[in-house]
């Protein structure tokens, strides 16, 4: 089941991604619950008959990168016990249906280190294509030879044409 955000989420994800050993704060969720409820983001959740699987966030306009403006799909987590089951594709298809009352394109940032590995790959047989404009650091676009970290602020962004041809 996806459903969006409730009050009881801020405080039982940081706990479950806690157990995961994956630091998510209070803070974050309840700022995500405070702008879904400014609808200022849209917070879709998965769960099962055993509780909580996983969220994933829509910004309806980007604040940086080279779809600024677009919506753009933002923080985008499953449990580790629940991925490869098929929930990340379907918060994922959750999300584009929700772009696609906003926009024809779907936007994404995702982070170049090995644990964004599975998710690379599901954006791309899902249909997401690079921007081919390069590497993003720290919402700026990284020049050719300059230095960065390859922590979680390195990113290619891709996009999605929701409309079929």
């Amino acid at each position: 089941m996806i459903r969006e955000m409730i009050a009881s989420d801020i405080q039982d994800f940081p706990l479950l991604f806690a157990d995961q050993g994956w630091e998510k704060p209070v803070d974050i969720f309840q700022m995500y619950y405070d702008e879904q409820q400014k609808q200022q983001r849209i917070v879709l959740v998965a769960m099962d008959n055993h509780g909580l699987i996983g969220y994933v966030t829509v910004v309806p306009s980007a604040k940086a990168g080279p779809f600024f403006g677009l919506p753009e799909i933002k923080d985008f987590n499953v449990l580790e016990k629940y991925q490869g089951l098929g929930y990340g594709r379907a918060l994922l298809a959750a999300a584009e249906t929700q772009i696609a009352r906003m926009s024809d394109v779907a936007t994404i940032g995702v982070g170049l280190h090995s644990g964004y590995g599975a998710a690379q790959m599901m954006y791309i047989r899902s249909g997401y294509v690079p921007d081919g404009g390069g590497v993003w650091y720290r919402d700026q676009l990284l020049g050719q030879n300059q230095p960065c970290l390859n922590d979680d602020d390195l990113v290619l962004y891709f996009s999605k044409n929701l409309r079929l041809k």
